[in-house]
């Protein structure tokens, strides 16, 4: 139990974290941080705060949804900053989907200057990559960028 030392205001931890006040409350709300009351009613955060907030904005920074975030906070102990070792184990079930956004980053890095390179800015009327608005067949989006090749679909499907 941490004692009234070791507890931040809101305002020290939005100060500390660099987010909105109304960020770290929205957070706590959804479970992702936890604080406990003053007699007064204030919120008082435990300082091992300040890391599940910094993991919170460097995870939406590479894209991570919140639902992620919260699923993988969750096999966090919730009263205490994590080892070494437990940040490592939680950093690894995320390889696989880091890399996998990685590769789709990569597929639209190369892909966008062909997707609007000609100026039509339209795959439904595209003559050089999408005649007849034949993607529409593999499935709703931009099927390109999301990895289709143009070879993949026939002309009139």
């Amino acid at each position: 139990m941490p004692t009234k030392h070791d507890l931040l205001a809101i305002g020290e931890v939005a100060a500390r974290s660099g987010l909105a006040p109304s960020a770290i409350r929205y957070y706590e709300a959804e479970g992702l941080i936890r604080a406990e009351r003053t007699p007064g009613g204030q919120r008082a955060f435990p300082r091992h705060v300040l890391r599940r907030l910094g993991f919170i904005s460097a995870a939406q920074r590479v894209g991570l949804t919140l639902r992620e975030i919260a699923d993988a906070l969750a096999s966090l102990p919730p009263d205490r900053s994590p080892t070494k070792a437990e940040w490592a184990r939680l950093s690894r079930t995320w390889q696989r989907g880091l890399d996998e956004r990685i590769a789709e980053l990569e597929r639209l890095r190369e892909t966008l200057n062909s997707c609007i390179g000609c100026g039509c800015l339209s795959l439904a009327t595209c003559r050089l990559f999408n005649t007849g608005d034949a993607a529409a067949a593999r499935g709703p989006g931009a099927r390109y960028l999301l990895g289709d090749e143009p070879g993949d679909v026939l002309p009139g499907a």
